[in-house]
């Protein structure tokens, strides 16, 4: 049974352009004013800022010391995380230029800026560079998975799947046995001009 979600879908995609659209345009907003008012950003804002960064130590030894005291456990995923890393970078530069799969733009995931950031310690910005790469590995292999599965399993759960990757709404329906065999190739060929 083929259930038609494609007007929906349609929809729910042209509201996440148009408020990536406002992002941007929110982001560049701030660029702008940034750079043409670098030297008084620079020492009006980041004067500000400073009035509300806690010192390190105060930061480490004070409510949080439990926190400051489990960090290696939280750090030492950096080794896995990092591994992961390598793996999906050699894993989609293999297998996607065989099965000619668009290969994911590593850049469009890592973004590393909130230690720019004058209210927050050395501590705190080391915090958000490592949770900020964290998190880019793990959307980076997401979207590496999503492109896998849509080439290999383009097929839909029986079950609901909570937060499915953007990919999925391509997928057949469950027991679709017929759309399946008959559209496999046009579901894989939408890679066709895609670029990321």
């Amino acid at each position: 049974m083929k259930v038609d979600f494609s007007d929906t879908l349609e929809r729910i995609r042209q509201l996440e352009k148009e408020l990536e659209g406002e992002f941007k345009k929110k982001n560049q907003e701030i660029i702008k004013n940034y750079q043409e008012q670098k030297v008084r950003f620079a020492i009006s804002i980041r004067e500000q800022q400073e009035k509300h960064r806690v010192s390190w130590a105060k930061y480490a030894f004070g409510p949080r010391l439990l926190s400051f005291l489990v960090s290696p456990v939280i750090y030492a995923m950096a080794v896995p995380i990092v591994f992961y890393d390598l793996c999906l970078f050699i894993y989609q530069h293999i297998t996607f230029r065989v099965y000619r799969i668009p290969l994911v733009k590593r850049k469009d995931y890592f973004i590393i800026d909130r230690h720019h950031l004058g209210y927050l310690n050395w501590i705190e910005k080391v915090n958000c560079v490592y949770c900020g790469y964290g998190n880019a590995v793990a959307a980076y292999g997401k979207e590496i998975t999503a492109r896998t599965e849509l080439y290999w399993c383009p097929i839909k759960h029986a079950s609901r799947v909570k937060d499915p990757h953007t990919r999925y709404y391509d997928f057949f329906e469950y027991g679709d046995a017929e759309g399946y065999r008959e559209n496999l190739a046009d579901v894989i060929r939408k890679y066709d001009g895609e670029t990321s």
